[in-house]
């Protein structure tokens, strides 16, 4: 029986395991991976953080590169590594948790081979779960491969031939520019209307006037925060129009359906198509949680990382509080405030429990 377990050795999981480990708790950390960085080495070869060094801090060790420096998913996974030997910190690899419920004053988390017990938890498995592909992938012929951004490492995963990559978000953009220059036909399915933003602006990185103009710490209550969780994400570092006006870019429009080897797009449909790149993001899932209620968009009802049951907590997930709540440099601060809040909540029950001794005391 453990005060806590935390579910994720990612930069939540570890922010939040920092903070137990200064209050000399007794915790356990549990992951699916085999090591701390795992599900950053999974993600393409050519990713870089948007972030430049100095904002991708966790609690009590720098990142160690220098300022403006645009770290690689290799780099980070090394950060990660280097956190958990720094603190020491208890991890159970290769524990992947299918089912957590509460029984009576503690939690049961059961995974494929153990049983573990622990007074509160912390979830902080992040938001991407499942990935997600638009139904009409299943009609599409055999022989074109389709891989989801979650398995996407790099161009040689593909067959010579006509390349498709439907997203608009940040991975599609970059994949498709990746791809783009192998000079391959590479069609594009989705909004051209995206917005983009420079990583620099007059001398300053992007990063920076986010933090001075208040965009990383407005709360998702706040006027600013309504805009932003609103608003369109713009994507960051690629010039997009540039991009899109490259001789062999075509964009199409939305995917609408498929029929073996022909593609049906908003402006046309296309049947020379060999691969497929699917950026289409990914879908929550909280369903092993026994009980626990969900928003309109599957996350877990919280306050800032406080659950409707007693015990149970949250980090990592998006607009937790404000815009930095699901990011490397950002977690930390919701760590900090839900750390701070459990020693709170802690010594008023303690207090409230003495005084009801006294009380009986008294009356005896």
């Amino acid at each position: 029986m453990k005060d806590f377990i935390i579910i994720g050795a990612g930069q939540a999981g570890l922010s939040m395991a920092y903070h137990l480990k200064q209050q000399n708790r007794d915790f356990l950390v549990v992951d699916a991976n085999a090591e701390a960085g795992a599900p950053w080495l999974k993600r393409w070869d050519s990713l870089k953080l948007f972030t430049p060094s100095e904002f991708n801090n966790l609690p009590g060790l720098a990142f160690p590169h220098k300022k403006g420096h645009y770290a690689s998913k290799y780099e980070v996974a090394d950060y990660l590594k280097q956190y958990v030997n720094t603190f020491n910190i208890p991890i159970a690899f290769n524990e992947k948790i299918t089912a957590l419920k509460k029984e009576g004053n503690h939690f049961t988390l059961n995974s494929k081979d153990n049983v573990f017990k622990a007074k509160n938890v912390v979830v902080s498995t992040g938001p991407f779960h499942t990935p997600f592909t638009p139904p009409c992938h299943l009609k599409v012929a055999d022989d074109i491969v389709q891989i989801h951004s979650e398995h996407y490492k790099n161009p040689k995963q593909l067959q010579e031939g006509d390349t498709l990559v439907v997203g608009a978000g940040d991975s599609g953009v970059q994949i498709l520019q990746e791809v783009s220059k192998t000079n391959r036909k590479v069609y594009f399915s989705g909004t051209t209307d995206i917005a983009t933003l420079p990583q620099e602006i007059l001398g300053k990185t992007l990063w920076w006037w986010f933090k001075n103009i208040g965009f990383l710490t407005a709360s998702k209550h706040s006027w600013v925060g309504k805009k932003l969780i609103n608003g369109r994400q713009p994507v960051i570092g690629t010039d997009v129009k540039a991009l899109f006006k490259k001789q062999n870019v075509h964009c199409v429009g939305r995917t609408l359906d498929a029929n073996k080897e022909s593609i049906v797009f908003e402006k046309e449909t296309i049947s020379s198509i060999k691969n497929i790149v699917w950026a289409t993001g990914f879908k929550p899932n909280f369903n092993w949680i026994e009980g626990e209620q969900l928003d309109a968009k599957n996350y877990p009802k919280n306050y800032r990382g406080v659950s409707e049951t007693k015990g149970l907590y949250y980090l990592g997930l998006p607009w937790l509080h404000t815009r930095g709540s699901a990011t490397l440099g950002g977690v930390k601060n919701d760590a900090k405030y839900l750390s701070n809040y459990i020693l709170k909540t802690e010594a008023i029950t303690e207090t409230a429990s003495k005084n009801i001794k006294k009380k009986q005391l008294i009356t005896v």
